[in-house]
């Protein structure tokens, strides 16, 4: 499967390791994957401060970047839902746009639901013996679908729990709130600061109490909010994506 990789703005500018690891990962199970360079920032910072009418030509110009590829993958279930949920908003009756919502996907969701990785045998071969926390985040529980909200917790795992289960060495600890989210929300880190800290500073407590040396996590932007609050208090848990995890770079 031909695969067009797209990289969140702050993956592109401060993370370039998350994007490599996503390469890696899609390329060891068979992808043909191209980072058109044309690609840009999927407007939602735009979107989310009521620019609607200056998202428009950034909705479209990603529209005709990835038209043309068979899936659309990111490290970002933040980015994918900007594209998937809310750029009909602005684009409004788009044939082409209707025709590629569907192909795009969050890493973890298409490893999960596309390739089934999970059904099959010696995936990921590399061990990581850590005990590993996992941050579900907002948009990826409750736009996406992929993650694990409470009321749901025995009928199904999320995609992340069940990727780490296919790694030699993890163990997963569970925080006590596992669908809270972790304060970071774009925009409204900036605007709220003080509520924003105090909500990561929340779940970065909540991870220590389950004995996690790890946090991982599908959206960088959250788990950046939480390095950052983690790098002031000069904590020693450590903030990985999980395409770095799965990648097998990191020890």
């Amino acid at each position: 499967m031909r695969i067009g990789l797209f990289l969140p703005c702050y993956i592109d500018q401060m993370y370039p390791q998350v994007g490599w690891a996503t390469v890696q990962v899609l390329e060891r199970l068979g992808m043909t994957v191209d980072f058109p360079q044309a690609q840009t920032c999927c407007g939602q910072p735009l979107f989310n401060s009521g620019a609607f009418q200056d998202t428009r030509p950034v909705a479209e110009h990603f529209v005709k970047v990835f038209g043309d590829y068979e899936a659309v993958v990111s490290p970002s279930g933040s980015c994918i839902s900007m594209v998937r949920n809310h750029y009909g908003h602005v684009l409004k009756e788009n044939p082409a746009y209707s025709h590629l919502k569907t192909r795009c996907f969050e890493l973890c969701e298409f490893l999960v639901d596309t390739l089934k990785v999970e059904q099959q045998e010696d995936v990921f071969s590399h061990t990581f013996s850590h005990s590993v926390g996992v941050l579900q985040s907002c948009h990826g529980l409750r736009e996406l679908k992929t993650g694990k909200p409470s009321e749901l917790m025995v009928q199904r795992k999320s995609n992340l729990h069940l990727l780490l289960s296919k790694i030699s060495g993890v163990k997963v600890v569970t925080p006590k709130r596992q669908d809270e989210c972790c304060g970071f929300g774009g925009t409204f880190s900036v605007l709220e600061e003080a509520v924003s800290c105090a909500m990561g500073n929340d779940r970065i407590h909540e991870f220590e109490a389950a004995g996690a040396d790890v946090i991982t996590g599908a959206d960088m932007s959250c788990l950046m909010h939480l390095q950052g609050l983690i790098t002031r208090q000069r904590n020693s848990l450590r903030v990985l994506h999980i395409a770095e995890v799965l990648a097998g770079e990191v020890s």
